[in-house]
């Protein structure tokens, strides 16, 4: 029993010891760190009005519907899409009828929407929605075919237009992770502040 007991003590607070730096100091130095060093990122980049409320965050898509605005791409999260709390796809395959047609009507509307041609190619990530549904950029091209649009719908100039894409467009990281995208959401709060400078 002695022998036994002898084991066991160490081990508990072997594990009490483990425990306590692992679950404890570690999560809130590395926490602590983040703040001090990425405070807008370790946050969660949110974006807040001239109030000071939060209106939502520069790595999660929203929905805009009003010609004024870029469209994110579209989104399966949840009943009507861009719900953070139920981040995910369609889960439907290729092969999938409903998929088939979904897109197909998605690429009327938005031929539709923005004035194009009924054979003018349409980006894929204007019509298909992302693996977790809350995607905040479209690519270059996708925002390059609603610029006029927009354009058109706030009475800007198109190069002012396209000058607001070039300034929110985030590169692909180290220049060749993935791809160059405009961040949709920022790129909309960019043109109100326009247009409420020069109404």
């Amino acid at each position: 029993m002695k022998y036994l007991t002898s084991e066991i003590r160490p081990a508990i607070v072997a594990t009490l010891v483990l425990a306590a730096a692992c679950c404890g100091f570690y999560p809130l130095a590395v926490t602590g760190m983040a703040k001090l060093a990425f405070s807008n990122k370790a946050n969660g980049s949110l974006i807040m009005n001239k109030e000071g409320v939060i209106i939502g965050s520069s790595l999660l898509g929203q929905n805009f519907r009003s010609e004024k605005y870029f469209h994110p791409r579209p989104s399966a999260a949840g009943t009507n899409g861009y719900d953070a709390t139920a981040s995910g796809g369609s889960n439907l395959g290729p092969t999938s009828q409903k998929l088939a047609d979904s897109i197909k009507g998605r690429v009327a509307a938005y031929r539709t929407s923005n004035g194009l041609a009924p054979d003018r190619q349409v980006p894929a990530d204007a019509v298909t929605s992302s693996g977790s549904g809350l995607d905040p950029h479209i690519s270059l091209t996708n925002a390059a075919l609603q610029a006029a649009r927009v354009a058109k719908a706030r009475a800007l100039p198109p190069a002012k237009v396209q000058d607001l894409i070039a300034a929110h467009t985030d590169k692909a990281d180290l220049g060749f992770l993935g791809v160059n995208g405009v961040n949709v959401m920022q790129l909309n709060l960019a043109l109100d502040a326009l247009s409420a400078q020069h109404p």
